[in-house]
């Protein structure tokens, strides 16, 4: 099933937040190549900016594309409740937001970094790079090392 996109306002390549979006994509679909922003997100967002969910990337237009930028970046200004975003309660300043893009990148990193100093479970785990949250590590996730048992030849 192709869908032929022949129209002088359609754009290929949308860029918004730093991220290029595909404009064949649905927008709800689209807007999860942005790092941080998923598939309810991204619905909630169009959902608050007003624009039509079947419409394609490709065919939004300017004011559109804005609307929905002011409201990924602020999404608490817009009745987003607290618990939809992916950053509650910062370590630092007890925030609620929606990180996104760099910032996503930059936070973590900053979490893991913290959590090693203090030399907590989580910290050491990650720093390890072995499994954080409690799973079994005995037969799996062993990621390329040697499995099974050397044989030992006698001369």
């Amino acid at each position: 099933m192709a869908v032929v996109m022949q129209s002088a306002e359609f754009q290929h390549i949308l860029r918004i937040l730093n991220t290029n979006i595909e404009g064949r994509h649905k927008t709800m679909f689209a807007l999860t190549a942005i790092k941080g922003v998923g598939r309810r997100f991204s619905n909630l967002v169009l959902k608050k900016a007003d624009v039509d969910l079947s419409k394609r990337a490709g065919m939004l237009t300017s004011e559109e594309i804005d609307r929905i930028v002011t409201i990924i970046q602020n999404p608490r200004q817009f009745k987003i409740p607290d618990w939809f975003l992916n950053r509650q309660k910062d370590f630092k300043d007890g925030k609620y937001s929606q990180l996104i893009a760099n910032n996503l990148d930059f936070k973590m990193r900053e979490d893991l970094d913290r959590m090693r100093k203090i030399r907590c479970h989580r910290g050491l785990r990650h720093y390890a790079g072995l499994r954080v949250r409690g799973q079994h590590t005995k037969t799996t996730g062993r990621r390329g090392r040697t499995v099974g048992v050397s044989k030992r030849r006698n001369p």
